[in-house]
């Protein structure tokens, strides 16, 4: 069983949010929100976020429980959205273009089974 959350038109550049995401790759669901409540960097709260989302849509989707242990961070993904542009004015009457880049943000989850011991 899984289930995917998206989160699009974050205001971050991708590559800052794949720095972020590249660390909780295939983790465990508690481990990986462990993991973001210490890092520094801006994009965690968002990839926080969408991971509960994710977890949330699972339980939504199916009516069983699942032991958070068990869910795994199967695809992280941010792929590049629209870039905002704009002008910043320059020394002898020219301007200098500004991206604000964007990302969307595409989580998926499944539920791992333990397997049994011999």
């Amino acid at each position: 069983m899984e289930a995917r959350a998206v989160q699009k038109y974050i205001r971050n550049s991708p590559m800052k949010v794949r720095r972020v995401i590249n660390v909780v790759r295939g983790r465990t669901v508690p481990e990986a929100i462990n993991i973001l409540s210490f890092l520094p960097q801006k994009p965690t709260e968002v990839v926080e976020k969408t991971i509960r989302s994710a977890v949330f849509n699972l339980m939504d989707k199916h009516d069983e429980r699942f032991d958070e242990s068990e869910l795994v961070i199967k695809e992280i993904r941010a792929d590049e959205g629209p870039t905002f542009k704009r002008f910043k004015a320059a020394a002898r009457g020219r301007a200098k273009p500004i991206r604000k880049r964007t990302t969307h943000l595409t989580v998926v989850v499944e539920v791992r089974e333990r397997e049994p011991v011999a």
